[in-house]
């Protein structure tokens, strides 16, 4: 079972840090603690697998007690993906799409339109998406970065206003450029980290989760990396590798008031962003496919994308480099429809794992006017798993 830092000294020891996506390598994942999955995921199992992949992050944690808006207590932060790294601003082939739209994902209209993403993705809580695009498109300039004259960023959100003072526009352009800044390949933190710091995930303390698929080389060698900002789901809801590990585990249900925010009595009102990366050469048309395959991951951990849930997911890949290049016409390579099928399941399977690892890596968390959240708890999960012979 895991050790927890007494809550009061694990707040005061954490600062608003720009958190980069290489430490906390020694975290527990659920792959260490038996949780079965399908498939066969990379060195790292991580978006980071695909190569040229880089993940930055700026955690923020600061005061305790009661709610005063403006001041804290804060828990919350940014997330960056880079698909070519914060060194290589060749624009990647994408595609979008939006299980259901109770949530933001900026600059996806220019996705779908030009099949390209031409910058970071970042994720952040719902009331930072501004200061997080307009801090982007600050930092595209200074590193002369921009395809077109202007930038349309691509920004996501979920919200952490149980945990976080969200109204309080903690996160400032600092913090933006210092997660774009730290962004690097290796390993990813998971958890109570950046953007996803103050989020839940089915009544269990959620947050960012990552994990990646290798296919045969019969079926091309590709790899698919997913990295999830999750705060979806209700307990009764979640299931682990098959299990009913929410109605299993009743204990600790965070907002069951009904005049709490987000109450389980209003079902599903959480979120959750999904970002696929792949170096396998797909068109725009083909990661749109790719993206609409989050769902069954997701849908394999519980979650039916409630009305009042944003659960909006982005594929890219990093194949066909300067396929933008003017003046064109430019020759660029695809993986046939008739091979595309282990690529969806590759997508499914690091959706569902990546889902799992978010709450595995967090750790109870207490917020706002002395809300806590619990994580999921390690012996518990196993003894569950155990008794349906999993």
């Amino acid at each position: 079972m895991r050790s927890h830092l007494p809550v009061a000294s694990f707040f005061l020891s954490l600062v608003c840090t720009a958190v980069s996506s290489a430490q906390h390598t020694a975290s527990v994942r659920a792959r260490d603690l038996g949780v079965p999955f399908d498939g066969n995921p990379g060195p790292l199992n991580a978006i980071t697998d695909v190569g040229g992949v880089e993940v930055g992050a700026t955690t923020l944690i600061r005061g305790e007690g009661a709610l005063k808006e403006g001041e804290g207590p804060v828990r919350t932060g940014v997330t960056v993906i880079l698909p070519r790294g914060k060194n290589n601003f060749d624009p990647v082939y994408a595609g979008w799409f939006s299980l259901n739209g109770n949530g933001e994902m900026t600059g996806t209209t220019w996705v779908e339109e030009s099949g390209f993403l031409e910058g970071p993705v970042g994720i952040t809580n719902t009331h930072s998406v501004g200061t997080v695009r307009d801090s982007i498109i600050a930092w595209e300039l200074k590193q002369k970065a921009l395809k077109q004259p202007w930038s349309l960023p691509v920004v996501a959100e979920t919200w952490d206003g149980f945990l976080n003072d969200i109204n309080g526009f903690h996160v400032k352009p600092e913090h933006v450029l210092a997660a774009l800044d730290s962004a690097r390949s290796g390993p990813v933190a998971e958890g109570n980290t950046g953007g996803g710091t103050g989020m839940v995930c089915y009544g269990f303390k959620g947050g960012t989760g990552t994990a990646s698929r290798v296919l045969s080389g019969e079926d091309g060698g590709y790899t698919v990396g997913v990295l999830v900002q999750c705060n979806c789901g209700r307990r009764p809801q979640l299931t682990i590798a098959g299990v009913p590990v929410g109605k299993e585990i009743p204990e600790g249900v965070p907002y069951s008031g009904a005049a709490l925010p987000g109450s389980e009595l209003q079902g599903d009102v959480g979120s959750i962003i999904i970002v696929i990366a792949t170096d396998a050469p797909l068109l725009p048309h083909q990661l749109k496919r790719l993206a609409r395959r989050a769902s069954l991951g997701l849908a394999r951990t519980g979650s039916v994308s409630g009305n009042s849930s944003g659960d909006i997911f982005i594929a890219f890949s990093t194949a066909n480099p300067y396929a933008d290049a003017p003046p064109g016409p430019n020759v660029v390579r695809t993986v046939s429809n008739e091979s595309i099928t282990p690529l969806f399941t590759a997508t499914v399977e690091a959706t569902e794992e990546a889902i799992v690892n978010a709450m595995v890596g967090a750790r109870t968390m207490t917020g706002i006017d002395g809300h806590t959240v619990i994580a999921l708890p390690y012996e518990q999960l196993q003894k569950v798993l155990k008794k349906y012979n999993r």
